[in-house]
């Protein structure tokens, strides 16, 4: 029997809207629609918005640079283009209803990915000094008991925690590989002229990079859709994917979590139907990867990344960035891309004027302590 917390994977569109549970009698107060797109383990933001004018961008990535030039990415003006794989939200770009925004980062200057996400969740100044989320204290602030929220998970991620009751519902399925095993295994293979190919294939062919999370992303993207599109749905979704650690083979491994992230943000589109004019979704990560490649072919722990928004609220066709730059005097540390925007801003700005909030008091709320001046004009008026 399907439950709120459970539902079978790869089941067809029709039985999917059957089995939808009932989250809500009367129909909430707002048209409008908000996701969150929480992208756990550090998305690297250099690959996912790519800097290819960059006078130093080939040379400080190596073999992670994509040559643009020759049909290796989607051009998105003069100086970024988006990774090959998000070939739909480059789509949704050109039709004015994504955007990104480079060069962002939430107040932590660290590398732990547990402090980190604690504060991309919560939105303290520092880590640990907020219990709750942002999320659940966005839905404080609206209108009334029915605008309500769903997480995408089997558990109530730290973001939607709080005094606001947030449903959770997630498929039914068995746990796939970790990113570090399968880098564990294939460092086995990486001296192994007959096996070290042949993985390198499966790898690439079968999704078998630690992207098990992430793979189920457009599946949740739909079910999410399904919850908001209703007329008595849920107004606010969040959802989780996990694997963007990618400290080994990134080139692989990220292409193929982001072609997830590509096709979540089509099911998105497509499940909200009418809906998807009123809907904004936000795509964040809590930090970003270093510039410079590790010997194992990936990257680590860095700084600042880029946020993919998308929807018909978003005023989009456009990336925003007050780009530092990647020589290496201007690194944050001699390692990472500096960030020039805050995250806390971002989500303040954007919420706020796609939900009808006071701009300043939304930012007080959302995030306590944190000294900001909400960004405007990312929503359409």
């Amino acid at each position: 029997m399907p439950t709120r917390r459970s539902l079978i994977v790869g089941a067809g569109a029709g039985a999917l809207a059957s089995l939808m549970p009932t989250l809500a009698l009367a129909a909430p107060a707002t048209e409008r629609r908000f996701v969150f797109i929480l992208l756990r383990g550090g998305m690297d933001g250099l690959n996912t918005v790519i800097p290819y004018a960059d006078p130093a961008y080939a040379a400080a990535r190596r073999q992670l640079a994509i040559d643009v030039g020759e049909g290796g990415g989607h051009k998105l003006d003069g100086q970024f283009a988006l990774h090959p794989s998000l070939a739909r939200t480059a789509a949704l770009y050109g039709q004015g209803e994504a955007m990104a925004v480079h060069a962002v980062a939430t107040p932590y200057r660290d590398r732990s990915h547990f402090d980190a996400q604690n504060l991309l969740e919560t939105g303290g100044a520092r880590p640990h000094l907020v219990r709750d989320g942002w999320l659940n204290r966005l839905l404080a602030l609206l209108p009334d008991a029915g605008t309500r929220g769903v997480a995408l998970s089997p558990a109530l991620p730290l973001v939607a925690q709080g005094i606001v009751p947030v449903t959770t519902h997630a498929p039914s399925a068995l746990p796939g590989a970790s990113a570090d095993l399968i880098a564990r295994v294939g460092r086995l293979y990486a001296d192994d002229a007959l096996l070290q190919p042949l993985w390198a294939k499966a790898v690439e062919a079968r999704g078998l990079d630690g992207s098990g999370a992430a793979a189920g992303l457009p599946v949740l993207a739909k079910l999410a859709a399904g919850f908001l599109a209703r007329a008595d749905g849920a107004r606010v979704a969040v959802i989780e994917s996990d694997g963007w650690d990618t400290h080994a083979q990134q080139l692989i491994r990220h292409g193929i979590h982001l072609s997830h992230l590509d096709a979540a943000l089509g099911a998105l589109k497509d499940g909200l139907g009418a809906a998807w004019a009123d809907t904004l979704v936000i795509a964040a990560t809590e930090f970003g990867r270093t510039v410079a490649v590790n010997g194992t072919g990936g990257t680590d722990h860095g700084t600042a990344s880029a946020v993919l928004l998308a929807g018909g609220a978003v005023r989009g066709g456009r990336v925003v960035a007050d780009w530092p730059g990647l020589a290496p005097a201007a690194l944050h540390e001699g390692r990472d891309l500096r960030p020039t925007t805050d995250l806390y801003a971002l989500l303040a700005g954007a919420l706020a004027d796609h939900l009808a909030l006071d701009r300043e008091a939304a930012g007080r709320a959302l995030f306590p302590g944190a000294s900001i001046r909400p960004i405007e004009g990312l929503i359409r008026s």
